[in-house]
């Protein structure tokens, strides 16, 4: 696959830290930026070895010193949370979960660290004495949603088949930017600023916020003593410190005690928490210039993989791939099919997907999903004027045994795409769901408020039973997308990719895909392009970016439009050639704070 440079700076990014001997590493803190919390366009990155692409540049720093270490892409990847626990606190971190994509060089494979509801959990635990579903802040601040985390085991279990150093090695950098503090930086500031619920808790009010109640100011350093210590008890002795002993019990007693919304987290859910290896969901593409692809992605309890693979297979039985988009911009007759693919993708998605252990798929298999004389029916129903909200469908014509999941809120998470010099490759997305999680801190890091992603209504008004709904030990159904593209002839990988949003994240990553593939993109390019989306509800616009006739344009097919913001924090690293020779490409979103680096 080829790509072009023109409107895209050939930036070969190099950081100040020459390789040691894995068994000498030294973690050297860089030069702390500041980057805009805005809007900041970005150049995109070529390197010729490995890259990092991650949402914080403290983070892709460390992932960058871990592989000229020696170090693999699961290293890296290790090195990079950690770091993001620190910095990126909003979004993710040690008490949250982790969808881990790794290619080997020969195959794929999928590490399963989603949060599981505890053991004493059930299905009405966001019911109000009502019997209504809670309103969504009354069940995220507090212990009520506060799932068992899974990233620090789910970690450990890739460490041990894929790491090249040594599992306390790649704690440096966390553990060294803890202890000497790192730089407050404009999206930490602004998400601390605007948050309603933070400063309820003692702990995140002590240490996010001034004496006066104000937010730490940008470039203000910050220290996290506690987290630091938390860090090197599970350098140390690895995860089991986290999931038993003392810092487990602050974990539980946070959760059980708080004063007005408890939870139902304890020791024993911590302690029996297990990580899981699942096949990917990888389906066949055929882009618009006829080029086969292979895409691989996270299977349930994510919907990621195939809700993103029902709307690109949708796209293929239209005229879709014979549109360009004009001035750099998806026209107005692109968009129409879009969203309506989208709204039977999510269709679909509210109807059948959910954790595999509880939930059987249409036809025993979820690829029934991804058939493709099935998306070739839906596209049928695709014509001149919008659906506005579409039915699911029957892929497998037996009798659906679940209701569909109502509308909810969706939040949150991180990205993470690595290639490393050895052939491997990972594409990861790590979550606590909203920002700053239940809004609980304990030793310097949040708990996640994972169990808002299950439905909070049970059934539906006959009681029907939705299939995401709350059950003992149980995955809540994720809209994390990992993604890894492969070349179908050679089976070469040719781009990772991700993004957070929460259910948005299925369309930040179907358009880099889109654009990337199809039209010929770089990931910049891809990235850059302006977010949009339907959740089965009115087409999102991201606000500013679409002329007013391309609005206009969607409302006279009867869609309810709406512009409004799309912060997609996309990360994207793809394979290609310029002036003859192979390089990486790296792309990171400008709405964010990410880079990338390589050599």
């Amino acid at each position: 696959m080829k790509l072009k440079l023109t409107a895209l700076a050939f930036t070969a990014v190099v950081a100040g830290c020459a390789g040691t001997p894995p068994s000498s590493f030294q973690y050297q803190p860089p030069v702390q930026p500041e980057a805009a919390s805005g809007y900041t366009e970005k150049p995109g990155w070529a390197t010729r070895k490995f890259a990092v692409a991650a949402a914080n540049p403290l983070a892709t720093d460390a992932g960058y010193q871990i592989l000229k270490a020696g170090g693999s892409a699961v290293d890296a990847a290790i090195a990079v949370q950690m770091v993001l626990a620190l910095v990126e606190p909003q979004s993710s971190g040690i008490a949250g979960g982790t969808f881990l994509l790794h290619f080997n060089g020969k195959d794929v494979e999928a590490f399963d660290g989603r949060e599981t509801a505890p053991a004493s959990a059930d299905e009405k635990l966001f019911l109000g004495a009502d019997g209504k579903p809670l309103p969504f802040y009354e069940a995220v601040v507090g212990g009520r949603s506060v799932g068992t985390p899974g990233t620090l085991r789910v970690l450990e279990m890739a460490h041990k088949q894929y790491g090249k150093l040594p599992w306390a090695t790649l704690f440096q950098p966390a553990i060294t930017l803890a202890e000497q503090g790192f730089r407050v930086s404009p999206r930490l500031n602004t998400l601390v600023a605007s948050d309603a619920h933070l400063k309820k808790d003692p702990a995140a009010l002590a240490y996010f916020f001034k004496a006066d109640g104000q937010p730490l100011d940008v470039g203000s350093v910050l220290k996290n003593p506690e987290l630091a210590k938390v860090l090197r008890r599970i350098a140390g002795e690895g995860p089991k410190a986290f999931y038993e002993g003392d810092i487990a019990q602050a974990i539980v007693d946070k959760v059980q005690k708080h004063p007005t919304n408890p939870g139902k987290l304890t020791m024993a859910d911590l302690a029996n928490y297990q990580p899981k290896k699942r096949a990917p969901i990888c389906s066949d593409y055929r882009a618009a210039a006829g080029k086969d692809y292979r895409i691989c992605g996270f299977p349930p309890p994510s919907s990621g993989a195939i809700a993103v693979g029902q709307i690109l297979g949708i796209l293929s039985n239209t005229n879709a791939g014979s549109i360009a988009p004009v001035n750099g911009l998806p026209t107005a007759d692109w968009l129409h099919l879009y969203t309506e693919a989208s709204r039977l993708a999510f269709a679909d998605r509210g109807q059948y997907l959910g954790d595999p252990d509880f939930v059987q798929p249409p036809g025993g298999n979820w690829m029934t999903l991804l058939n493709p004389a099935y998306l070739a029916e839906r596209a049928k129903l695709i014509g001149p004027q919008s659906m506005k909200v579409a039915q699911a469908g029957n892929p497998a014509a037996t009798r659906m045994s679940y209701a569909p999941m109502p509308d909810q809120i969706e939040h949150g998470t991180s990205h993470i795409s690595i290639v490393d010099p050895y052939g491997n490759a990972i594409a990861m997305t790590t979550t606590i769901e909203d920002q700053f999680g239940s809004r609980q801190m304990v030793r310097g890091f949040m708990l996640n408020n994972e169990l808002t992603d299950f439905s909070f209504a049970p059934t539906d008004a006959q009681g029907q039973p939705v299939a995401n709904r709350v059950q003992p030990g149980k995955r809540p159904r994720s809209s994390m997308a990992p993604t890894l593209v492969f070349d179908k002839a050679s089976n070469e990988l040719v781009m990772s990719g991700g993004s957070p949003g929460g259910a948005l994240i299925i369309h930040f990553t179907a358009k880099t895909l889109y654009g990337v593939l199809n039209w010929g993109m770089t990931p910049q390019q891809a990235i850059n392009l302006p977010n949009f989306a339907s959740l089965n509800g009115p087409t999102l616009l991201e606000e500013k970016r679409f002329p007013p006739a391309t609005v206009e344009a969607l409302r006279a097919r009867g869609a309810e439009v709406r512009e409004q913001a799309l912060t997609s924090g996309l990360q994207a690293i793809t394979r290609g050639q310029a002036h003859g020779e192979l390089f990486w490409f790296g792309g990171a979103d400008p709405r964010r704070e990410g880079i990338v680096m390589g050599d």
